[in-house]
C-alpha cells in the first residue's frame, strides 16, 4: 500500500521542482526528502526521479504518480473538512499568512478574536507577500492567506481557491514636508513626473503595479531606492530621498518631516482572504475568515469615523473663521 507521507513528498517535489524546494515546503531536510523518495521507488518498483544536471526531474512514472498523489491529497483534505464539519467544533490548527501591512493592520485583532472565541484552536501566522501567500495556500502550507491587488491591476487567483473581499485601502503619496506639493489637499501622480521614487523591491507585485501605473500615465519612473518595509520607505522620505505610495492599512506612526497627500484619481488596494475551496467546510477555516472580516470591518469603520471627524473639524474651523471675519467687518463698519 502506498504511504501517504511519501506521496506528499512526491507532490511537493512536483510542485517545487527541486529537492531543496520540497524540503523547504515540507519543513524537513533534503536528506529526509531523498530517503522518502527512495522508499517510494522501492514500493512502486519503478524509478521516479532522474538526474538533471545538479538537480533532479520526475520520470514519466514519477509524473504519473505525482498526478495521482495530488488528487489523493485533495481527497484527504476533503475528508478532513467533512470530519471537522460533522463535529462542528473549531479545534486543531490553522495557519494564516498576510503581507506586511495587513499583518500589522489585521492579524493582531484577528488572533485576539480567535483566541477569545475558540480557545482550543491553535493559530500560526506567517508574513508573506501576496503571490507567495497564494502559492503557500495551493501547496497546503497555509490555510488562509491575506492578499491584495489594485484597482487597475488585478492579481489572478488560481483555480481551486475561494476568495472573499475584506476591505479597500486608499493610499496617499508620502513626500518630504518641504516638498512644493506638501500643502496640497490632493495630488495627481503626474505631478511627480520629475521626482525620484522609493519603491518596493523589484519582482514584487506592488513594484510591478507602480511601474505599470506610472507608465500608463506617461511617466517614466525614476526609481532610486528599493525597500520592502513601509517604515523604511517613510524613513527615506523623511530624509528627503524622494516620494512613495503610502497605503493606510497598518501604516502606523509617520516620521516627522513626512507629508501625506491623497491622490485625486481613484486608486485603491483591494484586500482579500483566500483559501483552498476543498477546505471550505472546515470550521477552523471558516472561523479564521470570519475573524479576518470582522477585523477588516473594524478598520474600515475606524477609517470612516476618522475621515468624518476630520471633515467636521475642517468645517468647524472654516465656519469659525468666517464668523470672525463677519464680526470683524461688522465692527469696522459700525
Amino acid at each position: 500500500m502506498l504511504n501517504l507521507e511519501r506521496l506528499r513528498t512526491l507532490d511537493a517535489l512536483a510542485r517545487h521542482g527541486s529537492v531543496s524546494g520540497a524540503a523547504g515546503g515540507l519543513h524537513v531536510t533534503t536528506s529526509a526528502v531523498s530517503q522518502q523518495m527512495a522508499k517510494l521507488e522501492r514500493e512502486v518498483g519503478q524509478q521516479l526521479l532522474a538526474r538533471n544536471g545538479r538537480g533532479v526531474r520526475l520520470t514519466d512514472a514519477g509524473r504519473l504518480l505525482a498526478d495521482h498523489a495530488a488528487r489523493i491529497l485533495s481527497q484527504v483534505e476533503l475528508a478532513q473538512s467533512d470530519i471537522e464539519a460533522q463535529r462542528g467544533e473549531v479545534v486543531g490548527q490553522v495557519t494564516l499568512s498576510a503581507f506586511p501591512t495587513a499583518a500589522r493592520g489585521l492579524l493582531p485583532a484577528t488572533l485576539t478574536a480567535l483566541r477569545a472565541d475558540h480557545p482550543e484552536l491553535r493559530v500560526r501566522t506567517r508574513e508573506l507577500e501576496p503571490e507567495q501567500g497564494l502559492q503557500a495556500v495551493l501547496r497546503g502550507d497555509v490555510d488562509v492567506a491575506v492578499a491584495l491587488d489594485w484597482s487597475n491591476k488585478r492579481l489572478p487567483v488560481p483555480g481551486g481557491l475561494s476568495k472573499v473581499e475584506l476591505l479597500d485601502d486608499a493610499p496617499d503619496i508620502a513626500m518630504p514636508a518641504g516638498h512644493p506639493l506638501a500643502d496640497r489637499d490632493e495630488v495627481e501622480l503626474e505631478d511627480f513626473a520629475q521626482d525620484e521614487w522609493v519603491s518596493w523591491p523589484e519582482g514584487e507585485f506592488c513594484y510591478e503595479w507602480l511601474m505599470f501605473t506610472l507608465r500608463s500615465r506617461g511617466i517614466e519612473p525614476r526609481i532610486s531606492h528599493l525597500a520592502g518595509e513601509h517604515h523604511t520607505q517613510l524613513a527615506l522620505i523623511a530624509a528627503g530621498f524622494g516620494v512613495c505610495v503610502a497605503p493606510r492599512l497598518g501604516r502606523g506612526p509617520v516620521p516627522e518631516g513626512v507629508s501625506l497627500v491623497p491622490v485625486r484619481q481613484t486608486m485603491r488596494r483591494h484586500i482579500h482572504a483566500v483559501w483552498r475551496t476543498d477546505a471550505d467546510r472546515r470550521p477552523s477555516v471558516r472561523a479564521a475568515v470570519d475573524a479576518l472580516r470582522a477585523a477588516a470591518e473594524r478598520v474600515a469603520s475606524e477609517a470612516s469615523s476618522s475621515s468624518t471627524a476630520s471633515g467636521s473639524s475642517e468645517a468647524s474651523e472654516a465656519s469659525g473663521s468666517s464668523g470672525s471675519s463677519e464680526a470683524s467687518g461688522s465692527s469696522t463698519g459700525g
